[in-house]
């Protein structure tokens, strides 16, 4: 299970063999066995006793921003083969292997887009089940420019076509969902911190506890997160979180969409900011993370294989891993 604080004035600390979390409204005890990651968020506090019972038992510490990006983590990670992954990771940027993965990657967040309003067309009878049919021949369209791309090129080479074709599918597909969502919340594109609206609030909270999964993911595959090969620009930064993200944002599309389409969602759990954008608050927070959590769970078609949501990830980051390893040429 994953222990999530995100209460104000929660206090974590250690008893005997268990965490326990405590604030003003509950006092609870969960055994170290059953924790695998306990996230932090803001304004609240974890001892060192509870930080060496997660590292002891090979637990995962994220600690979160408000915006919902990790700010800092502890772990004991049990890494293999490291170095040599690492020394080929930084070649990967120069040979075919490295754009043979990012095309890879790119094309399966094109697959989930589809796949997602595939799901919003089932049962429509309106002229919006016709826009919804237009938009998804497109994204196919931008998925076979980015298959047709020659294997012998460098990603150097074809990195502004990609992020071209990457672009395309996303304007697509965020200007589908616009005309889905309640009218209320009705939205104009992406827009990262601060949010310009509602919906896009909601994802970029989503987005970043799926990158806290990601690199967590990389880290225990052996993959050295620093090292990216589509987004290689910003110095210091996880790169390679950025570019495996992309295969998964299409899963937090579909928890926020769901939670919107439904009527979950209040204006009541966003804070607006004085120069225009808006924020999650602890009550949406709590929302999302709720219905994330039941998401875990679920067991889906993936890869030929029915596997857990909270599997996929590390699954992925293995094979990338192993791919590397394996690849003579790198």
């Amino acid at each position: 299970m994953k222990l999530i604080i995100n209460t104000p004035g929660t206090y974590v600390s250690k008893v005997g063999e268990c965490f326990q979390v405590k604030n003003d409204k509950i006092k609870q005890q969960y055994s170290a066995r059953k924790v695998e990651q306990i996230i932090m968020t803001t304004r609240s506090a974890l001892t060192t006793d509870a930080i060496e019972l997660a590292i002891e038992n090979n637990i995962d510490i994220v600690f979160l921003k408000s915006t919902g990006k990790p700010l800092a983590r502890v772990w004991h990670s049990k890494l293999g083969s490291i170095s040599t992954i690492r020394r080929k990771q930084l070649f990967l940027q120069d040979n075919a292997m490295g754009l043979e993965l990012v095309k890879e990657w790119i094309t399966q967040k094109m697959q989930n887009q589809i796949s997602h309003l595939n799901k919003l067309s089932v049962n429509r009878r309106d002229n919006r089940k016709d826009i919804i049919k237009e938009a998804v021949e497109k994204i196919n369209t931008q998925i076979k420019n980015i298959n047709n791309i020659p294997k012998a090129k460098y990603i150097e080479q074809v990195r502004d076509t990609i992020q071209g074709y990457e672009g395309n599918a996303s304007r697509i597909y965020f200007g589908v969902l616009s005309k889905l969502i309640p009218t209320e919340y009705k939205f104009s594109g992406r827009s990262k911190n601060p949010a310009k609206d509602e919906f896009n609030a909601m994802l970029n909270y989503g987005y970043g506890i799926m990158y806290s999964n990601v690199e967590k993911a990389c880290i225990l595959s052996g993959l050295d997160p620093y090292i990216g090969i589509m987004h290689t620009d910003n110095y210091n930064k996880k790169a390679l979180v950025f570019d495996l993200i992309e295969m998964y944002r299409g899963y937090i599309d579909e928890i926020v969409f769901k939670l919107f389409s439904t009527k979950k969602v209040k204006k009541a759990f966003f804070d607006e900011v004085e120069n225009g954008g808006f924020y999650l608050n602890q009550e949406g927070k709590k929302l999302l993370i709720g219905e994330y959590n039941e998401y875990l769970q679920k067991k889906i078609k993936y890869k030929g294989r029915n596997i857990e949501f909270q599997n996929i990830i590390q699954y992925d980051c293995h094979n990338i891993a192993n791919r590397i390893l394996k690849e003579e040429a790198v």
